[in-house]
């Protein structure tokens, strides 16, 4: 396995030369059954990091050195990566620091959760083990926790406890390949970090967290930067509302089939059907409505297409939907037996939605229009 940290190093001229040294003499050794790589990326710094860098490759054969036109720290992670991918080969890119907020000592967990399986770890900072600076006034701090709060609220990641973290490692394979970097948000400031975790997360099987012992620069200069942190709010708040498109059309999909369901159990019970037949086949009539719109409109993107393909799947719709269909029927024959069927139109909105729609739209995206991902190797 072939692991490359990339290092954006704008006038970092008095840690660079440190990090590498600690990094190569220390950590990678530490690491085995793995080609551990530095790539240093710099913008033409004009204190002379990239000379720094010059120096210590005739002492290190895997440090690498990408220099480049300055265009901001999310340009310099996007070129690294691709430069990793393409020219290095790469099968895991790591995201780190050159400020030593993120401590080298940290690179070997990161990497043993990578060869464990994982396919995304996340330095974490608010896990059991991690930590930010103490001597970090209360501001800060309360700031870096509510932002970090806010975002997983939005993007409804409760169980990610660190989105705003720098230091993440990426598998290439399935994950990273299937991001189009060229075109992430905010890529001239930290804010792309969000829209680049959200894509990967999405695309990762196994998401791992380790513990980050988040520090102060070893040379202090903060970075804090009021405009970045609303920039990446900004970034958090409209990748939370596009991630909820999809649900949004479901709920209005599943309201239209509700009407059907509605309509036809109020006819068919008019018509004096028995319980069973008047809840069955209402039912199997929203199932129908709810296939077609949520194949034409909620799912477009996964759209079946095909006579053929368009029947099989409906037929594993309607298996899928069996549950719903069970639970459905069973909760209005109790009902009826219970309260009597004038009370049908009541019972029938509770248990769709607070029992069928959440199990459909688990079956939907499991099975019925579920994406598929690559395997990682």
């Amino acid at each position: 396995m072939k692991v490359v940290i990339i290092m954006p190093a704008y006038n970092e001229a008095e840690n660079i030369g440190l990090m590498i040294e600690e990094l190569f003499g220390k950590e990678f050794p530490q690491i085995k059954n793995t080609e551990m790589h530095l790539l240093v990326v710099d913008d033409f710094s004009p204190d002379g990091t990239g000379n720094i860098v010059k120096k210590y490759q005739a002492e290190y054969k895997n440090l690498h050195l990408l220099q480049k036109p300055k265009e901001g720290l999310g340009w310099a992670y996007i070129r690294g990566m691709q430069y990793a991918v393409n020219k290095l080969g790469a099968d895991a890119v790591m995201e780190m620091d050159a400020d030593f907020q993120h401590p080298p000592r940290f690179v070997k967990d990161m990497v043993a959760a990578f060869l464990n399986g994982a396919d995304y770890v996340i330095g974490s900072r608010y896990i059991r083990g991690g930590s930010i600076p103490k001597e970090w006034e209360f501001s800060r701090k309360a700031v870096s926790f509510l932002g970090n709060l806010f975002i997983r609220m939005v993007l409804l990641k409760p169980q990610i406890h660190d989105l705003t973290t720098g230091f993440r490692l990426t598998r290439v394979k399935g994950v990273l390949d299937q991001i189009d970097l060229e075109h992430l948000m905010e890529p001239t400031r930290f804010a792309y970090k969000v829209d680049l975790l959200y894509q990967s997360i999405k695309n990762a099987k196994k998401v791992v967290e380790v513990p980050l012992e988040f520090a102060s620069r070893a040379k202090e200069k903060s970075k804090f930067n009021p405009k970045e942190m609303i920039s990446t709010f900004k970034v958090a708040i409209i990748l939370g509302i596009k991630d909820k498109q999809k649900i949004i059309k479901f709920g209005l999909v599943g309201f239209l089939g509700y009407l059907v369901n509605a309509f036809a159990l109020y006819l068919f019970t008019k018509l004096s059907w028995p319980g069973w037949a008047a809840w069955g086949l209402s039912t199997e009539l929203a199932i129908l409505s709810n296939f077609t719109w949520n194949n034409l409109w909620t799912f477009r993107d996964q759209q079946i297409n095909g006579l053929a393909a368009i029947a099989s799947k409906f037929l594993q719709f309607n298996l899928t939907s069996a549950g719903g269909l069970l639970i459905q029927v069973g909760v209005g024959v109790a009902t009826d037996y219970l309260l009597g069927s004038q009370y049908r139109q009541i019972v029938l909105p509770l248990t769709i939605g607070f029992l069928v729609m959440p199990y459909n739209y688990l079956m939907y995206t499991l099975v019925i229009w579920r994406k598929k991902a690559s395997n990682p190797k």
